[in-house]
């Protein structure tokens, strides 16, 4: 297991030197294309739009839906994301819808193209909605993200893996419910981060929890819940993540932006919102708030610096470059708010 070091001067001193506002360091420049940095590019959650039960899809088949965050996408070394719902044509739903409380998603599976050109590696399916369609939905998910050359990781089995500069990177996705890979029940999940991290040189680690919802845009160290559902306890779970050799964690699910925090210098992104949630979910506010986290790390994963590209979905929704920088604003205030000791800020922009 790495050796991640506590020390509250670093937290300091990481604090001091990065402007994640302007992505300018106070000290020597650091080049992002060296052998040695890894870019991660990271958004939360994405539903290309729904061919069930009434078909609501974007023109052209999806295909301009990224159009604005490309360029920052293929940019980076590594570009994630969570897949909400299944790339599918056909089948029976596996739940039963029910307005304002469960919904069934099913996105074509010639959608998957879309992800490959906007420049995405890797996706979540740990949430709840891969299995809209059962396992035959699942399946037909993994089949599409294969054929275009998309690793993933879900509730069990893949871990994706990449070789990055020569650098060894995994990537694996977790979710609340019942074992494996469950942040409700951790242990079993807390052992495998801890295998994982011998592993590779770096370990990202994707988590789907947490409360939704306006409500839930501040996080606070304690057990959540959704609808009386257990959706674990995101700041323990993280930390303990990081204990075990973790190096980031990127949080989705609460459909609204959250907090960012530096532990152990490990930087945790709690919840990164919707960012391509066509015609399914509600966007008004925050829940329209579409952040693009770009996290540079070294090659132990230690962090090095982020920057916050703010996008804004609209109904019917996709991403959109936001002139008012409102996602970035908002992810640096809760982060003040909410880990005023711990946040990845400089202290002058409190």
């Amino acid at each position: 297991m790495k050796n991640h070091l506590r020390l509250s001067s670093v937290r300091i001193t990481l604090s001091v030197l990065f402007f994640p506002l302007l992505f300018q360091p106070t000290t020597a420049q650091i080049d992002s294309s060296a052998s040695n940095i890894i870019t991660v590019a990271a958004v939360g959650d994405i539903m290309m739009g729904s061919c069930y039960p009434t078909p609501l899809l974007p023109p052209e088949d999806g295909r301009r839906l990224f159009d604005d965050c490309r360029e920052i996408l293929k940019k980076a070394d590594l570009a994630f994301g969570n897949l909400e719902g299944p790339l599918c044509d056909a089948g029976r739903p596996a739940k039963k819808a029910r307005p304002g409380r469960a919904y069934v998603f099913r996105t074509p599976a010639s959608f998957a193209g879309n992800l490959a050109q906007a420049g995405f590696d890797v996706m979540s399916l740990a949430n709840n909605h891969a299995n809209d369609f059962g396992a035959g939905g699942n399946l037909s998910t993994r089949e599409a993200l294969e054929s275009c050359g998309i690793q993933f990781s879900g509730k069990e089995g893949n871990v994706a893996e990449f070789n990055l500069k020569g650098i060894s990177v995994g990537v694996i996705a977790l979710s609340v419910g019942s074992p494996p890979r469950s942040i409700i029940y951790p242990a079993e999940a807390l052992q495998e981060i801890a295998l994982l991290a011998k592993k590779y040189d770096i370990l990202i680690v994707s988590i789907h929890g947490g409360g939704e919802g306006k409500s839930a845009l501040h996080i606070k160290d304690a057990p959540e819940k959704y609808l009386n559902e257990p959706r674990g306890h995101l700041v323990r779970f993280a930390h303990q993540a990081i204990d075990r050799g973790a190096d980031l964690i990127i949080g989705h699910g609460p459909h609204v932006p959250r907090a960012m925090e530096l532990y152990r210098e490990r930087l945790i992104a709690y919840s990164l919102g919707n960012f391509c949630t066509y015609g399914g979910m509600n966007l008004s506010g925050e829940s329209g708030y579409a952040p693009l986290l770009w996290a540079e790390l070294d090659n132990r994963g230690k962090y090095l610096r982020f920057k916050v590209h703010s996008f804004i979905q609209a109904r019917p929704g996709g991403p959109k470059l936001d002139q008012l920088d409102r996602a970035s604003e908002l992810m640096r205030k809760l982060s003040q708010q909410d880990f005023p000791q711990s946040h990845p800020y400089r202290s002058e922009d409190i």
